[in-house]
């Protein structure tokens, strides 16, 4: 018999994982499955990006990278800053990991102590609960509905906080909603930050780039409240790199040195050819960027059309990211062909089985009322699949 710890059996299985995998075992059945539940661009890596790849084996770029990243792509990702968001940071407040997910475990264990409290709005990606209980803190949901377009108010935020309250982890644009806080509302959550000096901010910005209302505005731009923004941000999903794994933190030096330490007793420095490859994606500019864009935009625009066309569906129309979170709850209680559907994990479950198309429940997000449903496929794939859902669902009485 296996002893494990409680830290891994108090862990809960990541459901976009769960889910794309049952998809598989379906798809190696031969059943003809469309995977709407991964979070990845269907777009391959830009061909200069790879080049650089390639170059960099050539050049025996093959040796142990320094912890916190290469410098010459920390200089980058620091002009990026201060070029595309007006951010002043040095390069030694930059720490590159292995992927934005790292960067996001390397800060929550880095300032979380046990009994500390962070505030997340739901919904919130699927990690961020997991990665604060391995920190042994303690996490406090504040809920916002798809009325308010899954974003919270500032009265919320003043409402959730208590003597114990560490940080406050969020994303603009949000997985899995899409949406995109506004200046205006997030300079008055800052307002409420100004207020409360020991509380921190964790401001994951992955999707900056895949935006559908204008220039992506981040919480860090308030400069009351600068030094006490972690921002999070890397390159899978902008440059469609989600196997390269590079990511990095922006913060002030205490919180970037104690990121160095931590990372360099677990993984130490990230891949030097992702690195090597990472830094031409932001020599290069956004061209590729601004293509896949505009491409999501007229996905999202197909599929939100069809999907508030389905009786019973409530959606709202996202701002950025490639996800619809639509309300489902109007099923729960309603059957069809043996299936009763008593919660959003049933509902995408049936969905898998009888209509052959992967989702996530929202569950898995901190809404158990949605379900997530990915646009990253072709817009041919895309309304088979929206069909393939509204005649599922239309079976259910």
């Amino acid at each position: 018999m296996t002893f494990l710890s409680k830290r891994i059996n108090n862990l809960s299985e990541s459901q976009t994982i769960k889910m794309a995998k049952l998809g598989r075992e379906l798809s190696a059945k031969g059943i003809d499955v469309i995977n709407l539940s991964f979070g990845e661009p269907d777009f391959y890596t830009p061909k200069h990006v790879k080049e650089a790849a390639k170059q960099a084996i050539d050049e025996n770029y093959s040796y142990y990278t320094p912890v916190s990243g290469y410098p010459e792509l920390r200089k980058a990702i620091a002009e990026k800053l201060l070029k595309e968001n007006g951010l002043s940071y040095n390069f030694d407040q930059i720490v590159v990991s292995t992927g934005a997910k790292q960067s996001l475990a390397n800060v929550i264990l880095c300032l979380i102590d046990p009994g500390d409290e962070v505030i997340v709005p739901t919904p919130y990606w699927v990690s961020y609960s997991e990665m604060i209980k391995l920190a042994e803190g303690e996490t406090v949901f504040i809920n916002a509905t798809v009325e308010q377009n899954f974003k919270i108010t500032a009265e919320q935020l003043e409402a959730a906080i208590t003597p114990k309250t560490k940080l406050f982890m969020f994303s603009s644009p949000c997985n899995p909603t899409g949406s995109v806080y506004t200046q205006e509302e997030l300079a008055s959550l800052a307002a409420v930050f100004e207020k409360y000096p020991n509380i921190y901010i964790l401001s994951d910005e992955i999707y900056e780039h895949i935006n559908f209302v204008g220039k992506h505005t981040s919480i860090a731009s308030f400069d009351a409240i600068k030094d006490r923004v972690v921002v999070v941000n890397g390159f899978s999903k902008s440059y469609a790199m989600t196997g390269w794994r590079v990511g990095y933190v922006a913060a002030n030096k205490e919180i970037a040195s104690a990121c160095d330490k931590l990372q360099g007793q677990i993984t130490s420095g990230t891949c030097s050819i992702a690195q090597r490859a990472a830094l031409k994606a932001y020599q290069d500019g956004l061209d590729t960027v601004h293509e896949m864009v505009a491409e999501f935009k007229k996905r999202r625009d197909v599929v939100y059309d069809l999907l508030k066309e389905i009786p019973g569906i409530k959606v709202n129309l996202p701002e950025g990211a490639f996800y619809f979170f639509p309300e489902v709850k109007s099923f729960f209680g309603k059957s069809a062909d043996g299936h009763t559907i008593n919660t959003a994990e049933d509902l995408s479950l049936y969905l898998l089985n009888e209509a052959h198309v992967s989702t996530v429940t929202g569950e898995a997000f901190g809404n158990e009322d949605c379900i997530r449903i990915s646009y990253a496929a072709s817009e041919e794939t895309l309304k088979d699949a929206v069909s393939r859902i509204a005649a599922a669902l239309s079976k259910l009485n």
